[in-house]
């Protein structure tokens, strides 16, 4: 796999909790800040938009 440049999520305070994003054409990246190298999901970049989706949608309920 080539380098990948990880994004932190604009949505996470300092500190070891947050949500990391690299991206390909091919792949999208996701990784926690706590353990980088541990646990790596791998998914479409369609895949990634229905789970952004969901997750947003999810947000909003009251």
């Amino acid at each position: 796999m080539s380098t990948l440049t990880w994004q932190k999520s604009s949505y996470c305070p300092e500190g070891n909790s947050c949500v990391h994003v690299a991206a390909t054409p091919q792949t999208v990246h996701i990784t926690e800040s706590g353990d980088p190298t541990g646990a790596i999901l791998t998914a479409t970049p369609t895949a990634f938009g229905a789970l952004l989706q969901i997750l947003k949608k999810d947000t909003h309920r009251g």
